[in-house]
């Protein structure tokens, strides 16, 4: 055995979503890294040894427009190009890929952190140094940095520092939860196991161990949902130990579960209930995929208010949009459903004051071990939201580096800095404009050579749908999302009515920016029509002018007597709703009377109905891509060309006087309303997603009127782009996109010229192949 200490700038303790996120965050800030996991694999739950999907704000495509960005957005959108089918094992390179990728972090796999020294009082304890046992190599390291970041999910390096904590279920009181319990219980969320099956294609027989359990003697087969084509993540609701101490009895509670896997397996084999003659156990989990277990307390406990109520933080950080989750403690054998589920209007915020400690002075927290309410957590406990954690207090720890401060003063007096930097490294953040003072392309003219001033889809030379639209009987309730800016004079349809009759179109706002979902009726309009054998324009008008631009729902209301049409792609900016309650996973009781699931995207995901505005619209206009939100808030915040028909498109910014800067930033559209399950629980057939741009010249004038070419890109299938910028003054950047992976429109997100700062905090985008 040997024994060695390292030095760093930061310890990430756990190689789940949340240390991962936040050791790359930290380590494209410049600093030097070490993240530490205890298993041969990274990737937490997620990885291929538990097998869990990451999940989060998109809640399976319920959320709109709510998938992460940043660094776990980074790691869907590989994935989904290298794993199409969803392979765990695959996975687990391109998490570990992520890591390697950045030469500031080093990395310690097996590598198990059970003593922490720390020192002070009760109310201001400091870690100084963590250290973990090397398995198989048998080295004892001892870490030692200014800054520790707990993502053990249990908390473990909190707990062994004195950090104050919270085990189990608040009573209502505390904090005037509806859905917690009338007094305190240590009652948790229970861990899973999974399985995989495989179809041989010729019979396989199964001789159950003697540790399965009998399911048929269990409440099991009468209150869960089983199939034989079903594995993996599918089988969720196996989950146990709520009612036990989920670290004391892991083994138990492993043994449990293992034993219940076999046992359903048994059934499925051998019951005769189910066509499973050929089908073979290929793979079963040993390690208990935790769900909960010590919440570190900070400066804020997010509460179901918070959630339910989307409270805005001037220190929110990150977003989710999961339901608020809560399971039976009595897991798979209880009588009621595997769990009850409660949605939020859209993507709630998180805060920074619930990712650092109360009480450990130099300590931040990342993913289910932040500092929530259980009932709270159970919105914000899944993978992308805990990687979306991540990056925040990675980028948090960088800064508080560079200022000298604690995550405390960081808070109160530089939260507008470290916003501002997360928004700029294309974070997951929701409601931050870009105030950036380095950021020189906010004091630009921006044009472009066009812009789809007109919403809606494409016709043809005659006015007519362009072939591929398809009939969709009104009967039921249907919603088009449409940004309005400024205003809404009228929407077009293309229908037809079997009979006269007439068709009540209403305007709905969405109350908060980031929701997409009927709220308040603002106008609506009664549209007489005459019966005829073909579909043809219809007008309706509406005269809606909001205060401010933002999304707007016009709602057609159900008329059997009404054809109207539908067709791909969706446009820009634009999303169909179907009225009808959602309800997916059986093994799932919804809550009643949510808004969210009342009007779904899935029936039509990705699909418009046939219809056009005025063409006066600016929702899509070329200094939208200047303006900030860096994602869907209010409006769609991009630029969109017209239909590009083999003409590259271009966006051009001027400046009145010569400017110098540091790079050139580029955000393209991804598709953010398309969920990215890693295990493609929602399959998308594309590989690279078509809305991101794929082949582009960016250049910039000089003050000769010589253009620079900065960069020269061909097959891009990332959202963030970072280029150098050369040092010489300019008066003008150029962006031209020669051809995009699909779509038939350019669309830029976000253009940032960004200038050399006062200090030398800087930050990369993505793997070395983005940053060039």
């Amino acid at each position: 055995m040997r024994t060695q200490t390292v030095q760093a700038d930061l310890v990430v303790v756990g190689g789940g979503m949340a240390g991962v996120c936040a050791a790359v965050a930290a380590a494209r800030l410049g600093r030097r890294v070490v993240l530490i996991n205890n298993r041969p694999v990274l990737g937490g739950n997620a990885s291929s040894e538990v097998r869990v999907w990451v999940v989060g704000a998109t809640a399976h495509g319920n959320q709109r427009w709510a998938r992460e960005t940043g660094v776990i957005g980074e790691m869907y959108v590989e994935n989904q190009y290298r794993n199409p089918e969803g392979n765990p094992v695959y996975w687990d390179d391109v998490v570990l890929d992520t890591v390697r990728a950045e030469p500031n972090i080093d990395l310690f796999l097996n590598t198990d952190v059970r003593d922490v020294e720390a020192e002070g009082p009760d109310d201001a304890r400091r870690i100084a140094s963590v250290t973990g046992w090397t398995m198989g190599s048998e080295i004892l390291t001892t870490f030692r940095a200014p800054y520790f970041l707990d993502c053990t999910g249990d908390g473990l390096v909190g707990h062994l520092a004195g950090a104050r904590y919270r085990l189990g279920k608040e009573a209502r009181d505390e904090f005037g939860e509806s859905l917690a319990p009338p007094e305190p219980r240590r009652e948790f969320l229970g861990s899973t196991l999974l399985f995989y099956t495989k179809d041989l294609g010729r019979p396989v027989k199964y001789v159950a161990p003697d540790s399965a359990i009998d399911i048929t003697k269990t409440p099991i087969p009468a209150t869960r949902i089983i199939r034989s084509g079903d594995s993996g993540a599918a089988y969720w609701w196996i989950e146990w130990g709520g009612q036990l101490d989920i670290v004391d009895d892991n083994e138990r509670i492993r043994d449990e579960l293992r034993g219940v896997v076999l046992g359903v397996w048994d059934y499925i084999k051998n019951s005769g209930k189910f066509d499973a003659e050929t089908l073979t156990l290929e793979w079963i989990g040993n390690l208990p995929g935790k769900r909960e277990y010590r919440r570190l307390v900070g400066d804020h406990t997010l509460t179901q208010d918070d959630v339910l109520g989307q409270a805005v933080f001037e220190d929110g950080v990150a977003f989710g949009g999961w339901s608020i989750d809560l399971h039976p403690p009595e897991g798979m054998y209880a009588e009621g459903s595997g769990a009850v589920q409660r949605f939020a209007d859209g993507v709630f915020e998180i805060p920074f004051r619930s990712l650092y400690s109360v009480n450990v002075e130099n300590m931040l927290m990342a993913g289910r071990d932040f500092s929530a309410t259980h009932v709270a957590f159970g919105a914000a406990r899944v993978m992308a939201t805990c990687g979306a954690m991540g990056e925040a207090v990675g980028t948090a720890a960088a800064l508080c580096l560079e200022l000298g401060v604690t995550p405390r003063e960081l808070a109160t007096s530089h939260i507008t800095r470290l916003r501002q930097l997360l928004l700029r490294q294309d974070a997951p953040v929701v409601g931050v404009a870009n105030e950036d003072p380095d950021d020189l392309a906010r004091s630009a003219r921006t044009t472009a050579s066009s812009y789809r001033a007109q919403l809606g889809v494409e016709t043809g030379p005659e006015g007519a749908p362009l072939p591929g639209a398809e009939p969709y009987p009104l009967e039921r309730d249907l919603g088009i999302v449409v940004p309005v800016d400024p205003r809404l004079d009228h929407v077009d349809l293309w229908l037809r009515a079997d009979h006269d009759t007439t068709l009540g179109v209403e305007v709905w706002s969405t109350g908060r920016p980031q929701n997409v979902v009927p709220s308040q009726l603002e106008t609506k309009a009664d549209v007489d029509l005459v019966a005829a054998d073909a579909p043809g324009w219809v007008r309706a008008r509406l005269a809606y002018s909001p205060t401010v631009p933002g999304n707007a729902i016009v709602v057609l209301r159900r008329n059997p007597d009404v054809t109207v049409w539908t067709t791909t792609p969706l446009p820009p900016g634009v999303l169909t709703l179907v009225h009808g309650e959602d309800a997916e996973d059986r093994n799932v009781e919804i809550a009643p009377g949510q808004a969210l699931l009342a009007w779904p995207t899935k029936p039509l995901r990705r699909r418009s109905v046939v219809f056009r505005t005025a063409e006066d619209s600016r929702a899509l206009a070329p200094e939208k891509a200047t303006s900030g939100y860096n994602r869907p808030f209010g409006g769609p915040n991009m630029w969109s060309s017209q239909p590009m028909a083999n003409v590259p498109e271009w966006l051009r910014l001027d400046w009145d006087e010569p400017v110098r800067a540091r790079e050139l930033r580029l955000v393209f559209d991804d598709d953010v309303d398309l969920e990215l399950n890693t295990l493609h629980h929602h399959r998308s057939p594309d590989e690279i997603l078509p809305e991101l741009v794929g082949s582009y010249v960016a250049e910039v004038l000089d003050v000769d009127g010589g253009w620079h070419v900065v960069a020269d890109v061909i097959d891009n299938r990332r959202r963030q782009r970072v280029h150098d910028l050369p040092d010489v003054p300019f008066t003008a950047a150029r962006l031209t996109v020669r051809a995009t992976q699909g779509a038939r429109e350019a669309r830029v997100v976000a253009v940032r010229v960004q200038r050399v700062e006062s200090d030398q905090l800087r930050s990369a985008a993505g793997p070395a192949e983005a940053r060039r």
